[in-house]
């Protein structure tokens, strides 16, 4: 039991009672500096403003804490997370599927679509699949994948060579930096 407890408290915040440092540094409200006090003294002073005192920094020597209304602090924290996740863009794998007798015309509307999404920084997985006995046809395959890597060099590059797996060849492309 006492080991679930010990969990408990690791995961709260720590704010004003929780802390539990000989002295601390206390910044006030307006950032500046109040000096070396103990975590009691603090929290008087945070108590007559009607704020909470913060922990900030617990490696620094001594430990950092601020004095300021801690629903405040947590609500902007949250709102910097959910922006930071607003922009930031997840690399997915898109698929172009072909065969390896693929007209000329078709093969460039494939090309068009890689180069598309290599372009919104997706990464592409070129597919060839063999049907019966067009296995034994894979270096045209490869060739063709090759192909594709050249005509699409000056977007992306070559991630993973052409590898054959079971019935179907496939290569990976990643956009460039």
């Amino acid at each position: 039991m006492p080991v679930i407890e010990k969990r408990r408290t690791r995961d709260l915040p720590q704010i004003n009672e929780r802390i539990r440092f000989p002295k601390i540094r206390v910044i006030g409200t307006d950032g500046e500096q109040l000096g070396i006090l103990t975590p009691q003294e603090a929290i008087t002073l945070a108590e007559e403003k009607e704020l909470d005192l913060v922990l900030l920094s617990d490696k620094a020597d001594p430990p950092v804490c601020r004095i300021m209304d801690y629903g405040k602090y947590k609500f902007e924290q949250e709102k910097k997370a959910r922006e930071a996740r607003k922009k930031q863009h997840t690399a997915d794998v898109k698929e172009v599927k072909m065969r390896y007798k693929i007209e000329e015309h078709d093969y460039q509307v494939r090309v068009n679509q890689a180069q598309r999404f290599l372009k919104d920084g997706d990464k592409v997985k070129a597919s060839i699949t063999f049907r019966g006995r067009e296995i034994q046809h894979s270096d045209l395959a490869e060739d063709l994948l090759k192909r594709m890597a050249i005509d699409l060099q000056e977007v992306g590059e070559v991630q993973q060579a052409p590898k054959k797996e079971g019935r179907n060849m496939m290569m990976l492309l990643s956009p460039k930096k």
